[in-house]
């Protein structure tokens, strides 16, 4: 069975739950789904409707933006990172597609499973949160200082 794959170990080695207490841990892996994904397989898919947020656990995937029948690498993912954040906050279409590299282990977090998690360990979905915020204010200021780049570079 995949749980057995997602241990309290294996996600307290991630940033976003190095602050969890092992109880907030325990239930955590309890509420959320530990996926398996085969090499090529599509995890989530572009202009779909986002249901949940993905954090990879072990293994590598790649996201990709297609437009005008041009696909686009956006980046190359691994354990300790997530995608599909917005998904916690709105039911609104995925910007891109991410697909399994190798076999990737992936933990589903599902709004009802946050709120789950809410009602139970405040503290820990509070946590949980806040290191999210915290990945999508660099992922902006990032996005933001390549923006200003290029315009300064267009002006030139």
């Amino acid at each position: 069975m995949i749980k057995s794959f997602t241990s309290s170990e294996q996600l307290k080695k991630l940033a976003l739950f190095m602050e969890f207490t092992p109880p907030e841990m325990e239930t955590l892996i309890e509420l959320a789904d530990p996926l398996m994904f085969k090499p090529g397989q599509v995890v989530v898919r572009q202009d779909e409707t986002g249901d949940a947020m993905y954090i990879v656990v072990d293994g590598t995937a790649v996201v990709t933006h297609k437009r005008d029948g041009k696909e686009v690498l956006l980046a190359k993912i691994g354990p300790g990172d997530f995608f599909g954040e917005l998904a916690l906050v709105d039911d609104g279409p995925r910007s891109a597609t991410v697909t399994a590299v190798g076999e990737c282990i992936m933990l589903k977090v599902p709004q009802a499973v946050l709120r789950a998690l809410a009602g139970v360990y405040p503290n820990a979905a509070f946590k949980m949160l806040m290191s999210v915020a915290k990945v999508l204010v660099a992922r902006m200021r990032q996005g933001n200082q390549r923006y200003i780049d290029s315009m300064l570079a267009s002006k030139k």
